[in-house]
């Protein structure tokens, strides 16, 4: 397969792709107007702002930052080849990018604990 078969796959893909979710989005919209309920209003309580996006991200880009750090020195000291060395930097950056999320979980779970009305 030539590099143009793939990109003429990878538009027809992509076109079916956007095509689906907005036939599914719309058969969702459809499906709600039937029951009654105001499809306007899913679609504002699901765009709510989520307080700890931020949070969540910055600590996932840092836990990425020092894994990337620390895979550099692993791979620096004990002199690995560049095919060895993959498989640390892919390691440590999936070991720290879950443990930021899991610190972020933490402090969310610390908030909504100290929010008396929204732990309900």
């Amino acid at each position: 397969m030539g590099p143009e078969l793939v990109f003429i796959f990878l538009i027809i893909c992509a076109t079916a792709m956007v095509f689906g979710i907005r036939y599914m989005s719309n058969k969702e919209k459809m499906a709600m107007i039937e029951r009654g309920i105001d499809p306007g209003v899913a679609k504002a309580r699901a765009a709510a702002p989520m307080p700890f996006l931020s949070l969540k991200f910055g600590l996932l880009l840092v836990g990425f930052g020092i894994g990337l750090l620390i895979a550099l020195f692993v791979t620096r000291g004990l002199g690995l080849s560049d095919e060895e060395s993959a498989a640390v930097y892919f390691g440590n950056l999936s070991i720290f990018g879950g443990f930021g999320l899991i610190i972020s979980y933490m402090i969310e779970r610390r908030w909504m604990e100290s929010q008396p009305q929204l732990s309900a």
